[in-house]
């Protein structure tokens, strides 16, 4: 799969003020994050994986997953793609208690059993982690690699916005590091997300007959990678920007 790769000034200079200062906010809380952390020798994935026992592959990290009753959201850490450049990634989700009333997953006609009605639950995006604890790509994946529900890009962009964990386990850093993630690189999620539905797409036309959603040769469908320092640089200069020609 090969990398998404946009002119993302350009993407972020045409973001309203609104969403500008949202994705401000977000950086902030990030590198509070770092630094809340970095004061304890501390990173993002040594917090999921403390207390935790050896780490496995497959396994999810902390065990039991990472739920937030409130808002339906979830989110577990785990290792399971020996070829890529990674310690491990983040899957982020949202279950139907906080799911949009209005939002309906992708028509589907094949065999498999998919989480329905209470159940259902749609992944969002999942966060790349190298092994210093920190994000590199962010990248969407076929139905069956999680299991999930499987909704529209359209559907999947508006529950991002939904996405909110703000409890203590495994640590409230973490927690709110994960939410400023989905929250700064709102734009690149939504490019993600429309290029898995056009790689979903394009993958049934190429094999008809197939069902798309359980091919297990087709596991990422989009991957973008990602740096915060340079991403909160980038709304800064563009609020900046605004305010100049306000002025003006």
């Amino acid at each position: 799969m090969d990398e998404l790769r946009l002119d993302m000034e350009a993407i972020i200079n045409r973001l309203s003020a609104e969403r500008l200062e949202r994705m401000r906010q977000a950086g902030r809380v990030i590198l509070d994050s770092y630094r809340a952390l970095d004061k304890a020798d501390a990173n993002v994935v040594g917090q999921c994986l403390a207390h935790q026992g050896t780490f496995y592959e497959l396994e999810h990290y902390p065990q039991g997953d990472v739920f937030d009753d409130e808002t339906g959201a979830q989110y577990y850490y785990h290792a399971h793609r020996p070829d890529a450049d990674e310690h491990g990634h983040f899957h982020t989700f949202l279950r139907a208690t906080g799911m949009p009333a209005d939002v309906t997953p992708v028509p589907y006609h094949g065999a498999a059993e998919r989480p329905e009605g209470d159940d259902a639950v749609g992944h969002l995006i999942a966060i790349s982690m190298n092994a210093e604890g920190f994000p590199t790509h962010l990248f969407t994946t076929n139905r069956w690699v999680t299991d999930e529900t499987f909704y529209p890009a359209a559907g999947t962009l508006r529950m991002v916005e939904l996405f909110k964990v703000d409890h203590v386990f495994p640590c409230l850093a973490v927690n709110h590091w994960i939410t400023a993630m989905l929250r700064l690189f709102w734009p690149q999620i939504r490019a993600l997300l429309k290029a898995r539905d056009e790689t979903i797409r394009g993958w049934q036309r190429r094999h008809p007959g197939e069902d798309v959603f359980e091919d297990r040769d087709l596991e990422i469908t989009s991957i973008m990678a990602i740096d915060v320092d340079e991403q909160i640089a980038l709304v800064e200069a563009a609020l900046k920007g605004m305010a100049v020609n306000a002025a003006q």
